[in-house]
């Protein structure tokens, strides 16, 4: 009887917002204190009956996300996360949070570092307050630092700051005050996403009226992005994310590695047994009649290629072999051969991995080795 338990991320989204960001096409809704309550029930019960499905599972990271998790409150984050102890066998490594810099007043830090939380995520976007204010945030460059005092005295010293480029009047300059805000700050992990235009969202309907960088600044912005921490110490591990300290996001890491990750909540998306599924975009429907809805899940050996030419490490063609049982198929190392002479790639006896610039254009590069 095989009785060995596979490690297993969670991932719960907590959808509620004060505001709706004009760039933001996550699902949210907005903050109902009656709705919370509701809420944070239907997800300990949800909790429980996945440990009854999956019994050959071990919990080894949890991850708030949003929306803005820190409106729930520091008691209700707790609930859930003991929910989880409580339900399934743990071996915590990491417990997340995403919170908001001005509405992180209702949380208690040093009681959820006691309850495990040893990771926060800031959703700082920028600490030039002309860019926040044309980016429909509520925060201040103050309010983050304020955040970050917060942690810093309750001794969550694992910290991620969110940061966009390409975002409204930003500049080279504006960008090198943000990411040296991070540094002087002994912020130790940075993730920095580049702005896109998606459709159902304010700046879809109103892209015209946008006064934003062009391609080529996008592009300089993003290298000066890379030169400027690397010459901090930070190190680049996935397209859009660099850290010091060893402090990478253990539950990120399973989706690019292909790795299980269970996901609570509306919208939320789970990958299980080789299999994809995620919840339905209604909180009704989560509160009153869950649906599950499944997605196509063809070529794993495809998927595990894309997601892991995002890393920094590329396809290492042992942890390939050691992944599906067979050494990688020779049409991937090919199909590479293309940019071997480039600045885009690097193509070696352990694997494929992707340069600075090369993730500039990895959609291209992906999709001609793949296909």
């Amino acid at each position: 009887m095989n009785t060995i338990k596979n490690n297993l991320g969670i991932y719960v989204h907590i959808p509620f917002c004060n505001k709706k960001c004009p760039y933001c096409n996550f699902y949210s809704i907005n903050f109902d204190n009656f709705i919370i309550d509701k809420y944070v029930d239907k997800l300990y019960h949800t909790i429980s009956k996945w440990s009854e499905k999956l019994t050959n599972k071990y919990v080894d990271t949890i991850y708030f996300g949003g929306g803005t998790p820190n409106l729930i409150g520091h008691n209700n984050i707790i609930k859930i996360i003991n929910s989880i102890k409580k339900n399934f066998e743990c071996n915590l490594l990491e417990i997340s949070i995403e919170i908001n810099p001005c509405s992180y007043k209702n949380m208690d830090f040093k009681l959820l570092k006691k309850a495990g939380v040893n990771r926060v995520s800031i959703g700082a976007q920028s600490i030039n307050d002309n860019e926040l204010l044309l980016l429909g945030r509520t925060h201040t460059c103050e309010d983050i630092k304020k955040c970050l005092y917060e942690l810093k005295s309750s001794d969550i010293n694992n910290v991620s700051l969110d940061l966009m480029l390409g975002i409204q009047k930003q500049n080279s300059e504006s960008l090198k005050k943000s990411l040296n805000f991070c540094a002087n700050n002994n912020v130790n992990h940075i993730s920095v996403y580049m702005l896109k235009i998606e459709k159902g969202t304010h700046y879809y309907n109103t892209k015209e009226n946008l006064i934003l960088p062009c391609e080529d600044e996008e592009i300089n912005m993003y290298l000066q992005t890379h030169k400027i921490l690397e010459n901090f110490g930070y190190v680049q591990y996935e397209i859009s994310n660099f850290f010091l300290n060893d402090k990478k996001c253990l539950h990120n890491l399973k989706y690019w590695n292909l790795d299980e990750y269970l996901g609570i909540g509306p919208s939320a998306h789970s990958f299980i047994n080789s299999k994809r599924f995620y919840y339905s975009s209604s909180i009704n429907d989560f509160l009153n009649n869950p649906k599950i809805l499944t997605e196509p899940c063809e070529n794993l050996e495809q998927e595990y290629i894309m997601l892991r030419l995002r890393l920094n490490e590329g396809i290492v063609y042992k942890k390939f072999e050691e992944k599906f049982g067979y050494t990688i198929p020779k049409i991937y190392i090919f199909n590479a051969k293309k940019y071997l002479n480039t600045e885009f790639l690097v193509l070696d006896k352990s694997g494929i991995r992707l340069t600075p610039k090369g993730f500039l254009v990895s959609n291209k590069i992906i999709s001609d080795i793949i296909y």
